[in-house]
């Protein structure tokens, strides 16, 4: 075969990828990506072996995060970008191994390669059926995905000055273990939850360095239509890439608009005093093809996300930063001090004509935490007087399949006595539906980003002690997840370790779930894949 990824939801036939990536990466790309993991293990071991202080590591743990976020779905197509990170991650490591003495430990540690040949043959030894005990690999590769949304979320806090040593401490030993041939499943279970209990740490530590800097979400009406200024289009999930591009387009004369995950930025207060932030373009990233076609402006990608271009004129509007990259696209580097030039984008911008407009009207978010809990009161009393039967968590990624339309037609069919709470991607399946309110609550409650469902976590323990309740899985509280990539995956680890059972997960069970690693997910922790819209809701509302 010519590669093999099974590490989101769209694997070919439901087993994995092994001609090209239906993402749209190339076997290069995949080889080269598997390599960057490879490497990132043979540090960790380095680091783990040789009790090796992780503060002391800063330029060391920010390459690991970037290394990581790099090869999460949809992130980065660029060959020579992910050769470029291979020949630096392998001088980190080859000047840490002389530092603490030990490079012979594992063949991760010590091995040489200088040309992209050389580079490609080798990758084509280490991947992800290097490991030959499907269970073992399974576990190995659902810590490894955890690590890769970890990653991506440690990334943005360290963008906004937050991080934490331990968390990277943890991400070190993880890849580490997945080298040791002695642990066994049992152990590896334990890993994955371990896994999950750091998800929750760094989605805290994430939404710590959001509210600190742009303050907590509020209820924001956002607007889905358009001006006649000419604009650029942000997307993928970085904040402080966000502020800087509105810091630069001030009195530009250019709007600034959000697509996909970036929506939820006008929730943010320190956002609302930008005037020619203009609203939000478009739907999840999946339809990006044709409505990058009528933005007509410069789209600047942040992060993962990204939908191969099939016009060559939409390509040369696509601007990437950070970890995102695609070939022959303009990328943008930080300099040393973490500052980005925008200035190519904007003045491409000047010279283009005003997005066209593909829907109108406003759509409601900022449904965080902090906010949540200021309706307490209000949603207390809607539970107890019955107004509120159920909450349905509908949180995650959307994705392309046709099947996905489960989720609309859910959220439609939902008795009008419950509530969505939702954050990520999953939301535009359902966030522009007139599905009404109940006593001024909305029955679309939008937490935000992906990485927000974390909001939804502490929303529930908060109801959980508002209740008095001894176990959260008590709460009138229902989680039907959709799930894509990497990130969705610490997710659900986070979920996992905070206690939550019976989780639907659609709309199917990852490839990457041996039978039996499956099994243990569906008998410890009461894991389900979705069923009928009609069988799921008489379900759900019997329990």
């Amino acid at each position: 075969m010519n590669m093999f990824c099974f590490q989101c939801q769209e694997a070919a036939k439901g087993v994995g990828c092994d001609v090209r990536g239906v993402c749209g990466k190339s076997p290069e790309v995949a080889k080269l990506q598997d390599l960057l993991i490879y490497i990132a293990k043979g540090i960790s071991l380095i680091v783990e072996k040789g009790n090796v202080d992780t503060k002391g590591l800063d330029e060391l743990n920010t390459e690991i995060f970037s290394t990581l976020f790099m090869t999460i779905t949809n992130a980065n197509f660029d060959e020579a970008a992910l050769e470029k990170q291979i020949r630096k991650m392998l001088t980190l490591r080859d000047e840490l191994a002389a530092k603490t003495g030990l490079s012979h430990l594992h063949d991760a540690t010590s091995f040489q390669v200088s040309t992209r040949e050389e580079m490609l043959e080798k990758a084509s030894k280490v991947g992800v059926l290097a490991t030959e005990d499907e269970d073992v690999r399974s576990l190995r590769e659902m810590i490894i995905y955890g690590l890769k949304g970890m990653a991506a979320y440690a990334e943005h806090a360290a963008n906004l000055g937050k991080k934490d040593a331990e968390i990277s401490k943890f991400m070190y030993e993880a890849l580490a273990k997945t080298l040791d041939d002695s642990l066994t499943a049992d152990d590896l279970v334990a890993l994955t939850l371990k896994t999950g209990e750091y998800g929750v740490k760094v989605m805290a530590l994430l939404d710590e360095a959001n509210t600190s800097r742009f303050g907590h979400p509020e209820v924001t009406e956002v607007s889905i239509g358009v001006r006649s200024n000419p604009a650029i289009l942000i997307s993928g999930h970085d904040l402080n890439d966000l502020e800087q591009l509105l810091e630069q387009t001030k009195g530009t004369g250019v709007d600034v608009y959000t697509h996909g995950e970036m929506l939820p930025a006008h929730y943010y207060p320190a956002f609302k005093k930008y005037d020619h932030f203009a609203g939000n373009y478009g739907n999840a990233w999946w339809k990006q093809v044709e409505e990058f076609q009528t933005f007509n402006g410069p789209i600047l990608f942040t992060t993962n996300c990204i939908v191969p271009p099939r016009s060559e004129e939409v390509r040369k509007r696509i601007f990437t930063t950070g970890s995102a990259g695609f070939p022959g696209c303009v990328h943008i580097e930080a300099d040393e001090n973490g500052k980005k030039d925008f200035t190519a984008i904007i003045e491409m911008a000047k010279t283009l004509p005003a997005p066209t407009q593909i829907e109108s009207g406003t759509i409601v978010g900022g449904f965080a935490h902090n906010q949540v809990m200021q309706l307490a009161d209000k949603v207390v009393e809607a539970v107890k007087s019955g107004s509120i039967k159920k909450f349905f968590v509908m949180a995650g990624c959307d994705g392309r399949m046709k099947s996905r339309s489960y989720y609309t037609e859910f959220a439609e069919a939902l008795p009008q006595d419950t509530v969505i709470m939702t954050a990520g991607c999953a939301k535009y399946r359902y966030n522009k539906l007139d599905l009404g309110d109940i006593g001024g609550i909305p029955r679309v409650l939008d937490a935000g980003q992906c990485n927000d469902s974390y909001s939804l976590a502490l929303i529930a323990l908060k109801l959980k002690e508002v209740f008095g309740l001894n176990d959260i899985n008590e709460l009138p509280i229902v989680f039907n997840i959709a799930w894509y990539e990497q990130k969705a995956v610490i997710v659900l680890l986070a979920l996992l370790y905070l206690g939550v059972k019976n989780i639907h997960l659609g709309p199917t069970l990852p490839a990457f779930l041996s039978p039996n690693v499956g099994k243990v997910l569906v008998d410890k922790f009461g894991i389900g894949t979705i069923g009928t819209v009609e069988g799921d809701i008489e379900l759900f509302m019997t329990k």
